[in-house]
């Protein structure tokens, strides 16, 4: 039986979007091809009409994973003022209903320590992805030179990434708190400093 491009496009997507869930609870190697194609209600045999290899499947999986992440960010900080944005993505981040669900959450602390021991291809592949997050936290950090601004960026999602990590290590525990807490703060005063650079512009011009 033969299925339109339209129907092979929508199977694909749901094995996608199925397969980003499971690699970030499970883990890159956690879980196999044919366990994934099941939870898409798939056979086995199917898995390469749609990629050429696990590594494909791997790299679109945290690639959706990672434009859902941006896209919720782009949802929470509609409505703010331009010098909250970051604020607010620090704050959504770094809360236990984030910690406590890794499947629908940020594809960096749940896959970030893997995709690092993996082919130069995937590595790019998540490079890209990172650079565009750290692209569009820069963009909001208004009145700061680009450089400077990068930078904050930068050291912010390192920060929300790294508590993340310690905070799933923890577990649901009162150090998992303390560490959601501490990241948090420290983040929140990040995205609120203001570089150096732009108050001696200040300075000046007033």
């Amino acid at each position: 039986m033969r299925y339109s491009r339209e129907h092979k496009q929508e199977t694909h997507d749901r094995i996608v979007k199925k397969a980003s869930v499971r690699l970030r609870e499970k883990g890159a190697h956690g879980i196999g091809v044919a366990d994934l194609m099941k939870e898409a209600g798939l056979t086995h045999g199917g898995f390469y009409a749609h990629f050429d290899s696990r590594e494909a499947l791997v790299i679109e999986s945290f690639a959706y994973a990672m434009d859902r992440s941006m896209e919720h960010w782009r949802k929470i900080t509609g409505e703010a003022s331009p010098e909250k944005r970051l604020a607010l993505i620090a704050e959504a981040y770094l809360s236990t209903l984030h910690r406590d669900n890794p499947g629908h959450g940020c594809s960096i602390p749940a896959l970030g320590a893997e995709i690092a021991r993996e082919s130069p291809k995937t590595r790019k592949a998540f490079a890209g992805k990172l650079d565009e997050m750290i692209e569009m936290m820069t963009d909001y950090i208004p009145n700061v030179p680009r450089k400077a601004a990068r930078k904050q960026a930068i050291a912010t999602l390192a920060t929300m990434a790294g508590t993340m990590l310690l905070a799933r290590i923890a577990g649901s525990s009162e150090l998992s708190d303390e560490v959601l807490k501490a990241g948090k703060d420290s983040a929140l005063e990040g995205a609120k400093r203001e570089p150096k650079a732009a108050a001696a512009k200040k300075t000046k011009l007033s």
